[in-house]
């Protein structure tokens, strides 16, 4: 949502362990360096509720579709009292996973079909899109030994490998179908020069 008046709203996605906590926590670092006053947040989260409905999401097994409605309720309250209230004081939100992560975990990985996806972002959103989403693509083998390395599975993390090609899939499908809101940087590579691939296609946006 471009604007002298607006903030700019950049999220970041990737199957787990592609690193996007480390560039988001670069970005903000190099974003806030050059003055630009933001908000780094995360879903599910960002608010209490969020953050209550994340742990049980994470920890306990449940209906694809009921994972589904409480992601979007999260999202909700999430938009309402974070995002858009960030954005309309001209502040940039950073977003660890927005609603395109619905459409790869839940739609591509758990199978709920795009017709509902499409529905509930219409209605918990709508209209909100990010000005940029950066897509940090890797293997989804690589990802799965960047995170044992660091923290124990959470309930999606312990999925076979068939569900992260599923959800990687669908990521660059999204990416490939809606190309100017997407920046896909290869996430094998050093974490520097994804930093430096991002800040580039930030530059145009930077004071």
């Amino acid at each position: 949502m471009p604007g002298a008046l607006r903030g700019r709203f950049i999220t970041f996605e990737g199957v787990d362990g592609a690193g996007k906590s480390t560039q988001i926590d670069a970005i903000a670092q190099a974003l806030q360096q050059r003055g630009i006053d933001l908000v780094r947040t995360r879903e599910p989260g960002g608010t209490a509720l969020g953050e209550a409905l994340r742990s049980v999401m994470l920890a306990q097994a449940m209906d694809p579709l009921t994972e589904t409605l409480l992601m979007f309720a999260a999202r909700r309250e999430h938009v309402l009292s974070v995002i858009e209230p960030a954005l309309a004081s001209a502040r940039w939100v950073l977003c660890d996973r927005f609603t395109d992560a619905s459409y790869a975990y839940q739609g591509a990985g758990r199978g709920v079909a795009a017709a509902h996806l499409d529905a509930l972002a219409n209605w918990v959103h709508h209209g909100l899109t990010p000005d940029l989403t950066v897509l940090v693509d890797i293997d989804p083998a690589l990802g799965q030994l960047r995170r044992a390395r660091v923290r124990v599975s959470d309930r999606f993390e312990t999925e076979a490998a068939g569900f992260f090609e599923k959800v990687r899939s669908a990521y660059l499908a999204r990416a490939a179908a809606e190309g100017p809101r997407f920046l896909v940087v290869d996430g094998s590579g050093t974490a520097s020069a994804v930093t430096a691939t991002i800040l580039q296609r930030l530059a145009p946006w930077l004071p």
